[in-house]
């Protein structure tokens, strides 16, 4: 072992591998005394070469021990043990707070109708290699040498701005169709230009993607909606007909040019509006579904185009597509409501009232200030003036609910009397009768702003007496 300690200490390694040379010697030490090597392979490796690599990120490693083997050698060393992907071939743990998962060396690939891949383990780190995804990811760093193993040319491809797959790639889109979906958001994120037979790969067999579960597909994108400039992913998704296979309300955006009636291409700027929000996951799926009821709701009347409603058709759509790729109702009545509510600001063209404010901040609740970036990301227009028009009317909404935040808590507006009060004051028993008192009150609270517990008792009873003649 002092020797094993030696040679790394001896090792040029450059500064930007440091982090991962110290998180792995006492793992790497543990594989070479019993036989065999260990492999960092994966993001942490491509990171690492781009000067990216991050103390928080977790490390995929490749081994030549099966799992049984891995699992034994990590007993005594690693903080805690999890065995789920074991029939995959994969360990996990964790040490020092930080994620590791070996797997040994595998080669895998999904049969026509199943969605689990099948795993035969191998040797040989070249072939386990060969079978990733993408050039870039095929890249291993053996331990604890750090010498890099690149027999697919993933560090040119690095620098050549290339997207490549090691095999063909119809036996790598083969091997798992999901790897069609990755490149999207590989070429997005580090620029890559896809070779063309990767290109046409896609193209013809983007319906396999259908073998892929909606769990994995909805994962995927949103990994897709959060990089820097999602659009270049999104429009790949497009081009190649990926998105007709899981997304087909994306590619309906494309509304044509009309030369009379000059309305504007639906995707391009959905597409604009996504890449304008914050990378807040939710807010970008929200810009993504904010129009997929216009191509439903287009009318033309009286030389112009109409959406009418298209909000509110489009949120039953966002709803209807998000049940579909798996996502939590939590994360579908947050994107729905910003769907629905995008175009509430535009309602108020007169100037905000104090009771226009107070029923906007109510209906948006939790998401005023994510549906206030969506509104003014919501403008993509070229005419100078008019942004500048909106950008203003936005302002004055925000300094209002300033103003009234500093005059009563409109964000947690009720009604000046809860129900106890409402029975006693009234004498009667919980009923229906409450509820609509509750309603009638909080509508005044609403449109008056505090009324006070005595003024509120007086409305009340006007409003009893009025319903009891009715």
């Amino acid at each position: 072992m002092a020797r094993y300690r030696e040679a790394v200490a001896e090792t040029a390694v450059p500064e930007r591998f440091r982090p991962l040379v110290e998180s792995t010697t006492a793992l790497a030490e543990r594989f070479a005394g019993a036989g065999h090597r260990l492999y960092l392979v994966g993001g942490s490796v491509r990171d690492a070469l781009l000067g990216e690599s991050s103390l928080e990120s977790d490390l995929d490693l490749t081994t030549d021990a099966l799992p049984d083997e891995i699992e034994r050698l990590l007993k005594g060393w690693a903080d805690a043990i999890w065995t789920q992907g074991k029939r995959f071939g994969t360990i996990g743990a964790t040490h020092g707070g930080r994620v590791y998962e070996i797997t040994t060396h595998r080669a895998e690939h999904y049969d026509p109708s199943s969605r689990k891949p099948e795993v035969a383990f191998g040797d040989s780190i070249e072939d386990d290699l060969s079978r990733r995804d993408f050039t870039i990811n095929a890249m291993a760093l053996e331990l604890p040498s750090m010498t890099l193993i690149d027999p697919h040319g993933g560090l040119s491809d690095l620098v050549a701005k290339v997207l490549r797959t090691p095999l063909d790639p119809a036996v790598s889109f083969d091997d798992d169709p999901l790897r069609m979906l990755r490149a999207a958001r590989f070429s997005s994120r580090f620029d890559l230009a896809p070779e063309p037979e990767l290109l046409d790969a896609i193209r013809s067999m983007a319906p396999r993607l259908a073998i892929v579960s909606a769990e994995r597909i909805r994962d995927e994108l949103d990994r897709l909606v959060v990089l820097d400039v999602p659009s270049r992913g999104l429009w790949f998704i497009v081009e190649t007909g990926l998105a007709e296979q899981f997304l087909p309300e994306l590619p309906g955006l494309a509304l044509e040019q009309d030369p009379i009636h000059h309305h504007k291409d639906v995707l391009a700027h959905t597409m604009a509006v996504v890449d304008k929000t914050s990378p807040d996951r939710l807010l970008r799926l929200a810009a993504l579904f904010h129009d997929v009821g216009k191509p439903r709701t287009r009318n033309f009347v009286d030389g112009g185009v109409t959406f009418h409603h298209h909000e509110v058709v489009g949120a039953r759509m966002t709803k209807k597509r998000m049940e579909a790729l798996r996502y939590s109702n939590e994360d579908v009545e947050v994107v729905v409501a910003l769907v629905e509510l995008h175009l509430r600001f535009h309602t108020y063209r007169l100037g905000w009232t104090d009771k226009a404010v107070r029923r906007y901040v109510r209906d948006a609740g939790p998401l005023l200030d994510q549906l206030n970036e969506l509104t003014r990301c919501d403008c993509t227009t070229r005419n100078a003036k008019k942004a500048a028009q909106l950008a203003r009317r936005m302002d004055e909404l925000e300094e209002r609910i300033a103003e009234l935040r500093a005059q009563e808590e409109i964000d947690a507006i009720r009604p000046d009397l809860d129900g106890a009060q409402i029975m006693e004051h009234l004498e009667i028993p919980p009923s229906r009768a409450v509820g609509e008192a509750l309603s009638f009150l909080l509508e005044l609270r609403l449109d008056e702003g505090p009324l006070g517990e005595e003024e509120a008792l007086r409305r009340l009873d006007a409003w009893w007496a009025a319903t009891q003649q009715s």
